[in-house]
């Protein structure tokens, strides 16, 4: 029972680690939202798209430019995507900077499908009440 949604609900993800990224991209789709990868934060900037995603799934430790960085780059640009991390590194420091900075959820891996997808849904709400959809 999957509910029909917008197509601006994209779904973002950059982490560095092409077997976590296809599992991500297949549960993503499979729970009916669209979804892009990118490997890097850099690949993921320079991606040309008409609007912010509506959520982006994000590693802390990423090669180059870092999960935490990648988001106060966004922060300081007015991007307002709600981000969550999803991290093989978490640690309580980590975790309490990214929430402070504005982070929807810091998971751990490995971690439960439905708490992802619990979180995808809640950010995909926070972004459509964000623009007035």
């Amino acid at each position: 029972m999957t509910e029909t949604r917008k197509p601006e609900a994209l779904v973002a993800i950059v982490d560095d680690d092409p077997s976590v990224r296809e599992g991500l991209e297949s549960l993503i789709r499979s729970a009916g939202w669209e979804v892009e990868a990118f490997a890097s934060a850099q690949e993921f900037l320079v991606q040309p798209r008409a609007a912010a995603p509506g959520c982006l799934i994000l590693d802390l430790q990423l090669p180059g430019v870092s999960g935490l960085d990648l988001q106060k780059q966004m922060a300081a640009a007015g991007i307002e995507t709600p981000i969550i991390f999803l991290t093989g590194h978490g640690d309580i420091p980590a975790s309490v900077q990214a929430m402070k900075a504005g982070a929807v959820e810091f998971l751990t891996k490995p971690f439960e499908e439905q708490q992802l997808l619990a979180a995808i849904q809640g950010a995909l709400e926070q972004y459509r009440a964000r623009r007035g959809a």
